[in-house]
C-alpha cells in the first residue's frame, strides 16, 4: 500500500475504503501534489476487488475540500492552468466512472473544487454544517474540475447558473432542497450515519451494484461529457494569467476585496 503525504486511506468492514484528504491546516485545499495522490490512490482502489464502496472525505471537522489551493494557483501560467484543470478532471472521472460506488461525505466546507469533487461521486451525504459553493468568479476564473456541467446536471441549469455567476454559498439544508445532496445528517451523528449507508451498499450484490452504476453512467451521458469537458480545462487555462485572475487571487491571499477590470 502506497504512503502519501496529503491523503490517507482507511479500510472498514465490509469492503469500505475511506479516502481522506489530510491537509487540515489548509482546510484540505487541493494542490497539485494532493490531486496526483488522489489519482494514484483512486486508480488502485478502482482495481481492488476487495473494495466494494469508496468514501471520499476531509480530515478534521471544518472542511471537506475548501477548493483548490489559491496560494499555489495564483502564479500559474495559462499552460500550467490547463494541466492543473486536466489533472482535476482525471480525479473526478475516476470518482464518477470507477466500477464501485463512491460517496462524498461532506463534513464542512465544500467550495470550488470541493463541490466539484463531491459532484463527481455517485452521491453526497452532508453534515448539517456543510457549506457548498462555486466561488471561482470572485477569483477571476471559472470552475475547472467539471463544475459547469455536473452542477447543472445535479440542480438544473437555472440554479447552476445562479450559483456559478454569483459565487453564492449555500448551506446543507438549501443544498438538499436543490437536489445536490442525497441526505443531510446532524453533525454529531454524521460519520456514524455515513458508515451505515456505506455498509448497507457494501452488503448488496457487488455485481448488481456495479452493473447499475455502469448503466446509470451511460444513461447520464457521462461518456460524452468527458469529451466536452476538455474545453472547460482550456477555458480555465486562458483565464489563468489574466489581469482579473491575478487580482482576484492576490486579493484572496491578502484578505481584501478584489478590484476587477474585466481583463
Amino acid at each position: 500500500m502506497a504512503t502519501f503525504e496529503n491523503i490517507t486511506t482507511e479500510r472498514l468492514e465490509p469492503g469500505i475504503a475511506v479516502v481522506r484528504i489530510d491537509r487540515p491546516k489548509a482546510l484540505n485545499a487541493l494542490n497539485a501534489k494532493t490531486i496526483l495522490e488522489l489519482q494514484l490512490e483512486l486508480s488502485d482502489l478502482a482495481k481492488d476487488s476487495t473494495v466494494r464502496v469508496v468514501i471520499l472525505t476531509g480530515a478534521g471537522d471544518k472542511s471537506f475540500i475548501a477548493g483548490a489551493d489559491i496560494t499555489e494557483m495564483k502564479d500559474l501560467t495559462p499552460g500550467e492552468g490547463v494541466i492543473f484543470s486536466q489533472a482535476g478532471h482525471e480525479v473526478a472521472k475516476l470518482l464518477e466512472t470507477m466500477p464501485k460506488p463512491t460517496i462524498a461525505a461532506v463534513n464542512g466546507f465544500a467550495l470550488g473544487g470541493g463541490t466539484e469533487m463531491a459532484l463527481a461521486c455517485d452521491f453526497i451525504l452532508a453534515s448539517d454544517r456543510a457549506v457548498f459553493g462555486q466561488p471561482e468568479v470572485a477569483l477571476g476564473i471559472i470552475p475547472g474540475f467539471g463544475g459547469c456541467f455536473r452542477l447543472a446536471r445535479a440542480v438544473g441549469w437555472p440554479k447552476a447558473k445562479y450559483l456559478i455567476y454569483s459565487g453564492a454559498r449555500i448551506k446543507a439544508d438549501e443544498a438538499m432542497e436543490m437536489g445536490l445532496c442525497a441526505k443531510v445528517f446532524p453533525a454529531e451523528q454524521f460519520w456514524d450515519e455515513v458508515v451505515k449507508v456505506a455498509q448497507t451498499i457494501a452488503r448488496q450484490s457487488s455485481s448488481a451494484v456495479t452493473k447499475a452504476k455502469q448503466l446509470m453512467v451511460e444513461f447520464s451521458e457521462t461518456t460524452g461529457l468527458h469529451y466536452k469537458i476538455d474545453g472547460e480545462a482550456h477555458s480555465f487555462g486562458r483565464l489563468i494569467g489574466s489581469g482579473d485572475q491575478r487580482e482576484g487571487m492576490t486579493a484572496f491571499v491578502e484578505k481584501r476585496a478584489a478590484k476587477f477590470e474585466g481583463i
